[in-house]
């Protein structure tokens, strides 16, 4: 198949495929006699595994290494546990600043009664 039917197969853009291959994440496709990209059913299913980690927002780096492990079948899991709760954590902190932010931009939204520029309380929040 070529690079449109896989991006509409997989839901991945043309060029996240093509930018895929440049960093080494799926290997570069064949090519036929008039140079077209030509895929096949595995390069189908590694696509969506990378499109459900990357909406995960797991790393691309860290994509690669999920990718290196399942060459192995009888190795340990323990490499992707890992990755999993680090990306979990990550998420937990994220989550954490958000509510921060948004605790602080309610304090804001609220701090101005005024319809006057040079009375504004946000804009004097803001620059103290």
């Amino acid at each position: 198949m070529k690079i449109n039917q896989l991006a509409t197969l997989t839901k991945v853009p043309s060029k996240t495929i093509r930018y895929y291959e440049q960093v080494e994440l799926i290997p570069k496709a064949t090519r036929n006699s008039s140079g077209y990209r030509e895929y096949n059913s595995t390069d189908v299913d590694n696509l969506v595994f990378i499109r459900r980690c990357r909406e995960l927002q797991i790393p691309l780096e860290q994509i690669k290494v999920l990718i290196q492990v399942q060459k192995d079948k009888n190795s340990s899991c323990c490499e992707v546990d890992l990755l999993i709760e680090q990306q979990l954590e990550n998420v937990r902190k994220t989550i954490n600043e958000l509510v921060l932010l948004e605790k602080t931009l309610n304090t804001l939204a609220k701090s101005c009664s005024s319809d006057i520029v040079s009375d504004c309380g946000i804009l004097k929040n803001l620059t103290q």
